[in-house]
């Protein structure tokens, strides 16, 4: 069955060869089996790796209501007065990680099957999502009925235990592994063949020149934008203005980041599937989640500015607006491999690093912007991040590609796909 979108994405101006990962004449092997697979094993392995390194981040926030003297002075409250109380204020601190997500790039480029890498990524970095849902109540309870110093021992074990099975069962190419069947092996080194790159020198100035490359960056830094306003700020205007305090109910917390993991896991199943069985291009397959995962979170961040006092609803759309988020992840969010699978972890690498600009710029013009802490000021703020968040959508629309560009291949005027 032929899908009008895909026609109409390649009037966009895609080349018609972008139908398959492979060149014009390159045999393409079977899919090898799910079961039980290297690739498959890895991305499972990945999966818990990044529920750890989110774990980690997410038990410091908790461990130090009990660190921390309970006889410090409090900070001047600055809430407002619009809405009735229903809760009282608490900090939470996270810890910071930068190098996980571009190694984990660089490892998918010599594992994942073009036609699989939606799923495989989207069940690897979900983990993030799901052990921020599961360690923040469970690092209470910790505290609680032991000590703050076991959440450091329990998840701490844990995180060793996993480094022992990374180093067992996981090799950094398919064809180092010693466990891979035959079959499987052959499977990932032919859907790959004609998209890696030997040179032992990185291109850095056709990187850079690159405009697919610059689209990936628009919608990072646009995305973690409304990201760092929807999970940072937006909670600070419901405590300020609503003066409820969704931090202090654990469930609530976790909804965000549940939907989003739920998400996250579902859109890498459809989005490759539309690529495999309903013959969309790689290009609009990403331009579409990206679309989804971009626009609706706009829309509900600046519908959160008109919802009165009705902090429930605030909760609803917070929800709404990350869950929406997880399609992004078969989006932009790995671009990098469709358009330099060779320089995945740099690429990420470079994206990344614009990215994390929202999260330090943000907050600080959403104070300069709301001295007063009215209404009208914070939907001042909320328009900027849904605009900021639309204009990346529409720029990586544009510009985004999803085949392999000259530069990322040994010849670099060899076939682009």
């Amino acid at each position: 069955m032929r899908s009008p979108v895909r026609d109409l994405a390649q009037k966009d101006g895609e080349e018609s060869t972008d139908r398959t990962p492979l060149l014009p004449g390159a045999p393409q092997a079977e899919a090898a089996p799910v079961c039980c697979s290297a690739r498959y094993n890895l991305a499972i392995l990945a999966f818990f790796g990044f529920f750890i390194v989110y774990a980690l981040r997410v038990n410091l926030s908790v461990a130090l209501v009990d660190m921390v003297d309970s006889n410090t002075t409090l900070e001047d409250n600055r809430t407002s007065k619009a809405c009735p109380e229903h809760s009282s204020p608490i900090k939470v601190h996270h810890n910071q990680t930068g190098v996980t997500f571009p190694a984990m790039h660089a490892m998918w480029s010599s594992w994942a099957p073009p036609l699989e890498r939606s799923k495989l990524l989207s069940i690897s970095y979900a983990g993030a999502q799901l052990g921020t849902v599961i360690s923040l109540p469970l690092s209470g309870i910790i505290c609680y009925y032991m000590n703050w110093t076991y959440v450091f021992y329990f998840f701490g074990a844990v995180g060793i235990f996993w480094f022992l099975l990374w180093i067992w069962l996981v090799s950094d190419t398919p064809q180092t592994h010693k466990r891979i069947s035959h079959y499987e092996k052959e499977y990932i080194l032919s859907s790959l063949r004609n998209q890696l790159s030997s040179q032992k020198s990185v291109p850095w100035v056709p990187i850079l020149k690159s405009l697919p490359l610059w689209a990936i960056v628009v919608a990072h830094f646009s995305y973690n934008w409304t990201f760092y306003t929807l999970l940072t700020l937006l909670p600070t205007y419901m405590k300020e203005i609503l003066r409820f305090n969704v931090q202090e109910n654990g469930l609530l917390s976790s909804l965000p980041y549940l939907g989003s993991w739920l998400c996250m896991i579902l859109s890498g199943q459809a989005a490759d599937n539309l690529r495999a069985k309903w013959n969309f291009s790689t290009l609009c397959v990403r331009r579409i989640f990206s679309l989804i995962g971009m626009i609706g979170p706009a829309i509900f961040l600046v519908a959160a500015g008109f919802i009165g006092c009705d902090y429930s609803l605030a909760v609803a759309f917070l929800t709404i607006s990350t869950t929406l988020g997880g399609f992004c992840s078969s989006g932009f969010s790995i671009n990098h491999l469709d358009i330099a699978p060779s320089y995945a972890g740099i690429l990420l690498g470079i994206t990344n690093t614009f990215a994390t600009i929202p999260g330090m710029v943000g907050p600080v013009i959403a104070k300069s912007l709301t001295p007063e802490n009215t209404v009208g000021e914070w939907q001042t703020v909320f328009y900027i991040a849904a605009v900021i968040n639309v204009f990346g959508a529409i720029f990586f629309t544009l510009f985004g590609k999803g085949e392999v560009q000259s530069w990322a291949l040994n010849d670099h005027h060899g076939h682009r796909h």
